[in-house]
């Protein structure tokens, strides 16, 4: 996700942020702080080098791997066994320390630091307490399975070493030397699990399997002198032959060994594979579910109210759509089937070609810088939207969703990006494409992570997924709402099948982790359901399948700020203001549902006054 923001103190990037805010925001958080306010101070910043020390990549990916910390730009995170024990265990120590804080003695501003931190850690740890899978401290991917087609370091570090790991000097090579050194241990490490995980039943889908063996060839190939994370590295003008020279031994002798080793293991597990796609399949499937579908959310709601929540809130977005599409002229059949004979429309459809990827580029590109100039009308408080858009790397695609975006470095090195999965132009019609780019983009994930900068440190390492995406459909939201589709009635179903589309990841989600539904049941109501197109919909359930819970953290999300707003507009009247209401969100940081809530009521209090 981000990058430059741990090389600030807690305390720095406090006071970098106070220039920005509007003066009677600084005066309120001046007046709102607790006798306790600095040792709370010095235990988040403590927390926050630890997690940079268990996960070095984010603070290269935040552009903060210098001074004190330019030890990390040598390092990977350590998925081995110890490893990840070590990370548990710190973890358990960090909480107690958390719970040894008196909240009374904190300000509000600190108490929600504090809630928001606690939170995030202990979700981590009750995730560790299942002996399998790939838990993220802090973040959304949460997976019962170490490596599958959307998990491991075979996508993640080639993605990392070759976007993220800037190269410009020979220290700077000799740091990716080291890293790519690291990649090989990082390879086995996963092995290891993955072959506990096999002990204890815990395999993932055959089709889930079949699609990771695929990419993981792509990643391995035929030649590691041919690899393309490679020859990118060698062709560099800091990179001198020696360094050319120990990647290539490298590449060869430790890395793609490594790689063949996990081969052979996920070929061990594709053998005693089945088609069961949820994880109710496992002894304690129930309960893992549970913790992952918490995690997702930050909310305790069951699996089958998220279910009947999604089926709600389908027939509703379901009867606007009904409006539209008979204005239209598309009078017969279910919203879905009409929905699918849009999407079949030659109209919206981009060339399956380079040249249609092309422009599908281009168009993100422009609306995402269209969107940025009415930020004004949205927020009293504007950061600078620093975002490009890209292709996905190619051996990630076939598992990869449509889309995914996040904010970039703290001092503006590296932008925010908007990664596009383009393996087939099915995957986006030309009336959704614009919802897209606000939601990846602006005002969505790049947009609001860089509010995270003018945080507390941890503030910005640590992410929770029903705020993040909910945020991301409320800034689609905010895009209708700017007037993106007032004279674009095609373009607003494109908007409301976004929502419709989420509203259905509840449906299939809680369906195929508590409903036993199979892969095929869940495309296809999918499919018809919501007019979705097969190509899109089949990746999504697969990401489903991988990521349990996760899809549910969007809809929830959304409407949890969308209750907030219509609160705070019939509680302040007059003095409701609509910026004012963006702000303390994007504010106030990615929290849980509920300590989101404490926000507002926060904000509601000060406007009052």
């Amino acid at each position: 996700m981000s990058t430059t923001r741990r090389q600030f103190l807690a305390s720095t990037a406090s006071l970098l942020a106070a220039p920005a805010l509007p003066a009677f925001a600084r005066q309120s958080a001046a007046a709102q702080s607790g006798a306790g306010d600095a040792g709370a101070t010095a235990l988040l910043a403590a927390i926050a080098e630890q997690l940079l020390a268990d996960g070095p990549e984010s603070a290269t990916s935040l552009g903060i791997d210098k001074g004190e910390r330019a030890g990390l730009r040598a390092r990977l995170s350590d998925r081995s066994v110890a490893g990840i024990g070590k990370v548990a265990d710190g973890l358990r120590a960090r909480v107690a320390q958390l719970d040894a804080l008196d909240p009374t003695t904190l300000g509000p501003l600190m108490r929600t630091n504090v809630e928001a931190v606690r939170t995030s850690l202990q979700l981590g740890l009750d995730g560790f307490a299942f002996p399998y899978g790939d838990v993220a401290v802090g973040g959304w991917r949460n997976a019962p399975y170490v490596v599958v087609q959307n998990v491991g370091a075979y996508l993640d570090i080639p993605r990392f070493l070759g976007d993220e790991h800037k190269v410009e000097s020979a220290a700077d090579a000799d740091s990716w030397l080291a890293r790519f050194d690291s990649y090989a241990d990082q390879l086995d490490g996963e092995t290891e699990r993955l072959k506990i995980a096999f002990g204890r039943g815990v395999i993932a889908p055959d089709f889930l399997l079949d699609k990771c063996l695929r990419q993981i060839a792509l990643t391995r190939g035929a030649d590691p002198a041919k690899w393309d994370l490679l020859t990118d590295f060698t062709g560099k003008a800091a990179v001198t032959g020696h360094q050319a020279a120990q990647a290539a031994r490298i590449a060869a002798g430790r890395i793609a060994p490594a790689l063949d080793r996990q081969i052979a293991e996920l070929r061990r597990h594709r053998a005693a594979a089945t088609s069961d796609a949820g994880v109710w399949k496992f002894p304690d499937g129930e309960a893992y579910y549970g913790w992952a579908l918490r995690a997702a959310t930050t909310t305790t709601m069951t699996p089958d109210e998220v279910h009947r929540t999604g089926l709600e809130e389908l027939q509703a977005l379901h009867a606007e759509m009904d409006t539209i599409l008979k204005g239209q002229g598309y009078t017969s059949g279910t919203v879905g089937a009409r929905m699918t004979a849009l999407g079949k429309d030659p109209r919206f459809l981009y060339p399956d070609t380079d040249a249609g990827r092309a422009e599908i580029l281009q168009f993100m590109t422009r609306t995402i810088a269209d969107m940025r100039a009415k930020m004004p009308r949205a927020f009293h408080t504007l950061v600078r939207g620093n975002v490009e858009v890209k292709r996905l790397p190619l051996a990630e695609e076939p598992g990869a969703p449509g889309a995914y975006g996040g904010a970039g470095s703290i001092d503006g090195t590296v932008p925010g990006r908007v990664w596009l999965n383009l393996r087939t132009t099915a995957l986006h019609s030309k009336f959704s494409l614009a919802t897209l780019a606000y939601h990846e983009g602006i005002p969505g994930h790049a947009w609001q992570g860089e509010y995270t900068f003018r945080l507390p440190l941890v503030r910005s390492l640590l992410a929770f997924n029903a705020y993040s995406e909910g945020w991301a459909l409320y800034a689609e939201q905010l895009g209708a709402e700017l007037g993106a589709y007032d004279d674009n009635p095609i373009g607003r179903l494109g908007y409301l099948q976004s929502l419709a589309f989420r509203a259905c990841r509840l449906v299939v989600d809680t369906g195929l982790h508590a409903k036993r539904w199979t892969r095929e049941q869940a495309v296809a109501w999918f499919a018809t359901t919501n007019g979705s197109p097969i190509e899109e919909v089949s990746g999504e359930v697969d990401r489903y399948c991988s990521w349990p819970g996760q899809a549910c953290g969007y809809k929830i999300g959304h409407s949890a700020i969308n209750r907030l707003r219509t609160r705070a507009r019939r509680e302040l009247g007059d003095r409701y203001d609509f910026r004012a209401f963006n702000d303390a969100v994007v504010l106030g940081g990615g929290v849980p549902m509920s300590v989101l809530e404490h926000v507002i009521d926060r904000h509601i209090a000060e406007r009052k006054v």
